[in-house]
């Protein structure tokens, strides 16, 4: 088949050099989002390398677009990582219309922080899919979806890089295939089971250490490595990344309750955080060798002011 492949970011270039490599179908047209002054996109960098046409207009609406759209005879526009909208017209200039990934199990977790809540909610697994976008957010019949499972463990970055990613670049040349076969499911989304959550913002990973150890445990999984979850230490921003969770609760929440070679330990409700990475203020992310050291710490330090 003609493909234009619509992206952005890693997960759009890779997509593009998956598609590409696998020599299946001709790519015929890259689009991509404006360049924001010198930063190149990554899938533009890897349509320049390969000698791809690249189009990036700053809307999907304006005739001349539509026009040079058409111009490409495409059979499918393969949407991997966008988020410039794409209205109606343009995504069924292709004989076949878009497909479009999203990381997540459609219709739970629509919405553009799709991975970070089902790990903030404790979920046991997540997974991706491929649909038919229509006007809606993340609305559109679903072609097809992998499941991923999230270990106690996981955080935002090792399930999305580790799992959703490579299996999503799996799953593009699947749903390719499955359009070229004349045989690609469209299924519904059930609007009861629908959930939508806005942006996993840096007001969302603010601790409250009142909380149970095991939802701050999840917001810290959730939030790492962006944006990371955080709490106030002498008036500054103190980011924590690495960290463990433990039932064992010594005094009251939000203070130090040990100090040891490799981590601090903060009481929560019902349990300790054992927080081991950090960032403090603007620095660096540092151990807990280095916080300790450059702050001063002590047993009994509050944290959240």
């Amino acid at each position: 088949m003609r493909l234009i492949v619509m992206g952005q970011q890693a997960f759009g270039k890779a997509a593009l050099e998956t598609i590409l490599d696998a020599g299946i179908d001709d790519v015929i047209a890259v689009y991509c989002a404006p360049d924001k002054g010198e930063q190149i996109d990554p899938i533009k960098e890897v349509a320049l390398e390969r000698g791809l046409i690249i189009k990036q207009p700053n809307n999907f609406e304006d005739a001349a677009v539509l026009d040079e759209m058409r111009s490409f005879k495409a059979d499918l526009c393969v949407m991997a990582y966008v988020t410039i909208f794409v209205p109606r017209e343009a995504r069924n200039v292709p004989n076949h219309g878009s497909i479009c990934f999203h990381p997540s199990l459609l219709p739970c977790h629509r919405g553009p922080s799709s991975i970070n809540w089902p790990i903030m909610w404790g979920a046991t697994k997540t997974g991706l899919s491929y649909f038919w976008p229509d006007d809606g957010l993340d609305e559109g019949d679903i072609l097809l979806q992998k499941e991923v499972v999230i270990e106690p463990d996981d955080t935002i970055g090792s399930v999305y890089f580790d799992k959703v990613f490579p299996l999503g670049l799996k799953a593009t040349l699947e749903a390719i295939d499955l359009v070229r076969g004349g045989n690609a499911p469209r299924v519904s989304q059930d609007p009861l089971r629908a959930t939508y959550e806005g942006w996993c913002s840096a007001e969302v990973a603010e601790i409250d250490w009142n909380r149970s150890v095991g939802e701050v445990y999840n917001q810290i999984r959730a939030c790492n490595p962006q944006p990371g979850a955080w709490t106030k230490l002498n008036g500054e921003r103190l980011q924590i990344f690495d960290c463990e969770k433990t039932n064992y609760a010594v005094g009251r929440t939000g203070r130090i309750a040990d100090i040891s070679e490799d981590a601090i330990t903060i009481t929560a409700g019902r349990g300790s955080i054992v927080a081991k990475r950090f960032r403090y203020a603007r620095g660096k992310k540092i151990t807990t060798k280095a916080l300790v050291a450059d702050l001063g710490l002590k047993i009994g330090t509050k944290l959240g002011v």
